[in-house]
């Protein structure tokens, strides 16, 4: 560390006075944060406003000079930036910052309850027997005297050579006399009621004794007198004090009793003292003082233990904002925690909001930059809490000097690479323009209980969810099937070619056993060049048209095409470096699949090859540009081309990014706005049928015109929407909703950067909330940074399983970069409440299983993934669903076997557990009983097939898979 002094204005250096402890030569005053890590504040200063506006105090002009220089440094907002996706795409031509404000009104009115918001256990702090904390020997260290008047502030009161300081005196600068002795002993009677036991501290508006009320059931009360009542501020603050105070009443605010006067029979003068609740405990200081490292270093808070002292505060000063009272001075010194509640103690820097001449006191490296210019205000109060939060949560070295108006790089700082949410959160709170900040302290204590959600359920590995004030829930869930239809047969290995007689009945047959798709299934090109669109929800009425649930659309190559391959899609923040992202090319073209390298029937395996067309790629507009209608393929290739990623040979179904912009949640309604009732009658659903109604309006407002553009975006009319867009624009370009709805046209019509900067600058406003990052999820993932895509589907659905979309999504990406088994583990999380259990246990099923190499050890997924398809029987699968999955289970089961059972314990068991499961979905574990197996499906499906030429089809594939017999 440094040696020189942290205050500005001092040319002085510390001196180490022994035991580790370092004090100025010059001022005498403690480095803020000490080698070790230890939190320490500078003492309260006066930062502007009333008598000490032009004044130079050391301590205290250090905090306007601070902050004047801040105001002068910050001039812009460091929001919009802050998140992986949003710094991974500020170096393009199209991208710029966008902010958000937001509406000004407050949440809803918490019903939170004690310390924790029954999130978190934080330790209680016991109740000491207040006798305990009375000073043996009470008085100012010679480091802490400085002269009282606030336009002096010289040091006082020193020793000179081996003759000790005066505790009593003049300043040799000003004249103004001075005195750090107590005035009061143990056993006086202040106000014939107060009997004083000793001092508790001194802090810096006065001497702090311990006393009981002998009037009042021998409560312990708290006595504050001042320093110098010769200093006018000071005596202006108790005064100020008793005023705001004496009729506040919060379970979170220290009570003010009573203001009472004692005459000093020693001078003669007459002395105030402020008579206020005794709050036994530790201070923020403290707490965080004790927590130490083998090291020896201070250990930060844990980040949950800190939200939840951060909500008290909040809570504390939110009820003060409603009496037109500030705070001005919350830091970790003025904040105690008793058993389980934290209160706010010293009130010396209260003020009301309209108080234009009264002197505003701050502690540096707390004081929001603009408040020695422009004055304190709700948005400082709560820069306040947020750099308490910092202070708290991470060693920060410098945050009275290099870092007094900024936060530290997030790349340098463990919590806030762990912890993105939070860091946005300080970020906002932090903002240099007051007006970017939070707009309430409701505001930001529900967006902190919604960080501390995120967090603690990211530790418990359990959801924390609740109720959203600012969205509603996720309308529906568009992509619950992953997969591509599957158009060969079920087995690669196992499947015999139709006799060459039979051939010729249909004429289905001509490639031998890889064959497309059953007769009256539609084919499925994607949309490609030359190919039918794909197939509506619904088309589908055969009862072998894939196991789909209800609504899904069914995805795959043309008739007779080829499976398709591509390449690994996993990429981590965009292009490689020195790379430019060139146009889609299309599906790698993978060499031939050979099987394992073994004498076994798998080698003999070779598939046709891809011959399939690449897809056109999408032109991407610049920003606020009206970007032109989409071909209706075009948002459906999204990051994974036109048939779906592959991650090795897996094809995944397209990805309507279209459809899932229009399915995401929807910002409430203004409970403000002139048609909020209106809006709540409206019971058209029909898109056309709302704007007709929305043209009812005797005077349109924001609401009403933000429900007709998300009309016209279902609609699919563009141009519409764009002009709608930009009108709102126009009209209201901050408000966090018009911000959503420019993302989620830019997601419609496919311009994936802009949507994602706008939805970062959602996250940046409301980082406790989960929508804007399910809708960054879905941008990272159009935009092929699926690491970014699958982290913010995870903070989701980590948090909300009630965003299943979060789920499917994050199952999707895992599958696209590989990761099997973490894609079955996401999709068999999804709880057995939701109406999408049974599609995402079926995806599960294909998770583990499609596409895999039989030289893979597949036992333990084919045993899983049978016992999941069994017990799918009682939620609701219809028969003709679980009769193909067990088709597909048994086939790559009929592969395994037939690749030598790769991975399988011996016939007797290993020395380290029970022989392998024997029977696989009712069929033996073995070449004929599976052949029997797939037999048995394919025949029941035959039954179950409403349509000849498909009962035919099964019935040949049956014909295929049974085992070879004499007769």
């Amino acid at each position: 560390m440094s040696t020189q002094c942290q205050r500005p204005a001092c040319e002085g250096a510390y001196e180490d006075m022994g035991g580790g402890e370092l004090y100025c030569d010059t001022c005498g005053l403690a480095p803020v944060v000490s080698p070790t890590g230890m939190v320490s504040s500078p003492p309260t200063g006066i930062a502007g406003g009333g008598r000490a506006g032009g004044r130079d105090s050391s301590s205290q002009r250090s905090s306007s000079r601070a902050s004047a220089r801040s105001s002068s440094r910050s001039s812009t907002s460091r929001r919009s930036v802050s998140g992986r996706l949003s710094r991974s795409l500020s170096g393009s031509a199209t991208s710029r910052s966008v902010s958000v404000r937001s509406s000004g009104s407050s949440a809803a009115s918490s019903t939170r309850g004690r310390l924790g918001v029954g999130l978190v256990q934080v330790p209680d702090v016991p109740r000491p027997d207040p006798r305990t904390a009375v000073m043996e020997n009470p008085e100012v260290p010679e480091r802490k005297r400085f002269c009282s008047r606030s336009d002096c502030g010289a040091p006082v009161g020193r020793s000179r050579g081996e003759r000790p300081g005066r505790t009593e005196g003049f300043c040799t600068k000003c004249g103004h006399p001075y005195s750090f002795v107590p005035k009061l002993t143990g056993g006086d009677i202040v106000h014939g009621q107060y009997e004083v036991v000793g001092c508790l501290a001194h802090g810096g508006l006065g001497w702090v004794y311990l006393a009981v009320d002998r009037a009042v059931s021998d409560r312990w009360v708290v006595l504050k007198g001042l320093l110098d009542t010769g200093d006018q501020d000071a005596m202006a603050a108790a005064i100020s004090e008793r005023r705001f105070l004496a009729e506040i009443e919060h379970a979170n605010i220290v009570r003010i009793y009573n203001f009472v006067e004692h005459l000093d029979q020693r001078t003669g003068s007459l002395d105030g003292y402020i008579v206020m609740e005794y709050v036994g405990g530790k201070a923020l200081k403290e707490i965080a003082n004790q927590r130490r490292t083998p090291a020896g270093r201070r250990d930060p808070l844990p980040v949950e233990q800190a939200c939840a002292y951060g909500i008290e505060a909040l809570e504390a000063l939110g009820h003060l904002h409603s009496r037109n009272l500030l705070y001005c001075d919350f830091k970790v010194d003025n904040a105690i925690q008793t058993e389980d509640q934290l209160k706010l103690i010293d009130m010396g820097a209260v003020r009301r909001m309209d108080d234009d001449e009264s002197a505003i006191y701050g502690t540096v490296g707390y004081q929001a930059p603009e408040v020695a210019e422009a004055g304190p205000s709700v948005a400082s109060d709560l820069y306040t809490v947020a750099r308490t939060l910092a202070v708290l949560t991470f060693d920060f070295q410098g945050y009275t000097n290099v870092f007094v108006d900024s936060l530290p790089d997030p790349d340098t700082i463990e919590v806030f690479r762990t912890y993105e949410s939070f860091y946005r959160l300080l970020v906002r709170a932090t903002d240099p323009d007051p007006a970017q900040r939070f707009a309430s302290a409701s505001e930001m204590a529900e967006q902190l209980t919604g960080v501390l959600r995120e967090v603690v359920a990211l530790q418990t590995e359990r959801p924390r969810p609740a109720l959203s004030t600012l969205f509603g829930a996720e309308l529906r869930v568009t992509d619950t099937e992953l997969f591509a239809e599957q158009v060969d047969d079920v087995s690669r290995l196992g499947a015999r070619a139709a006799a060459s007689g039979r051939g010729g009945r249909s004429g289905r047959r001509r490639g031998g056993a890889g064959a497309g798709p059953l007769p009256g299934i539609p084919a499925q090109s994607g949309g490609g060049p030359g190919g039918a669109a794909p197939v509506a929800p619904g088309a589908v009425t055969s009862a072998v048209a894939g196991a789909l649930p209800v609504g899904s659309q069914p995805v795959g190559p043309a008739a007779g095409a080829a499976p398709l391959t591509a390449a690994a899609t996993h990429v981590r923040g965009g292009p490689q470096e020195g790379a430019s992202p060139g146009p889609y090319a299309g599906p790698a073209q993978p060499g031939p699949y050979t099987g394992p390298q073994t004498g076994d029937p798998a080698a003999a395996y070779v598939p046709p090859p891809a011959h399939a067309p690449a897809p056109p790629h999408a032109h991407v507009p610049g920003p606020r540009e009206a970007a032109p209608a989409p071909a209706p393929e075009a948002d459906l290739y999204g990051a994974y081309g036109a048939y779906g990623a592959a991650s090795g040979a897996v094809r995944l179904a397209l990805f309507d990014a279209r459809a899932t912009a229009l399915a995401l949640p929807v910002p409430r309604v203004d409970a403000s706005d002139p048609n909020a009732g209106f809006l709540a009658g409206l019971m058209a659903a029909a898109p056309g049928e709302l704007i007709t109604a929305l043209q009812a309006v005797p005077v349109a407002s924001l609401e009403t015109r933000l429900r007709e553009l998300r009309a016209r975006l279902e609609m699919r009319e563009l141009d519409s929407a764009a002009r709608a867009l930009a009108a709102l624009e126009d009209r209201h370009p901050d408000d966090w909703r018009v911000v959503w709805y420019r993302g989620v046209t830019s997601l419609v019509t496919g311009d994936h950067e802009v949507a994602a900067l706008s939805f970062d600058a959602v996250y940046d406003a409301f980082p406790g909330e989960p929508a804007p990052k399910l809708a960054l999820g879905i941008c990272a993932e159009v935009l092929g940074q699926l690491d970014n895509a699958a982290e913010y589907y995870r903070l989701v659905w980590a948090t909300d399983p009630s965003f299943v979309s979060a789920a499917f999504g994050l199952a999707r990406v895992q599958i696209a970069a590989g990761d099997r088994a973490g894609s079955a583990r996401t999709l068999e999380s999804v709880p057995e409440a939701s109406i999408h259990y049974t599609a995402a246990r079926v995806a599960a099923v294909r998770a583990r299983l499609r596409e895999r190499d039989p030289g893979e050890p597949l036992l333990t997924d084919l045993t899983a993934a049978a016992a999941q398809v069994a017990a799918l029987a009682g939620f609701g699968l219809d028969p003709v669903r679980r009769e193909q999955l067990t088709t597909e289970v048994l086939g790559k089961a009929l592969d395994w076997v037939l690749s030598g059972s790769p991975g399988a314990p011996p016939p007797g068991g290993s020395a380290e557990g029970s022989p392998g499961p024997r029977r696989l979905l009712d069929a033996e574990l073995d070449e004929r009983g599976l052949r029997l197996g797939l037999e048995r499906s394919y025949r029941m499906l035959a039954r179950l097939a409403q349509r000849g030429e498909e009962r035919i089809e099964l019935v040949e594939r049956a014909n295929r898979f049974r085992p070879r017999t004499w007769v």
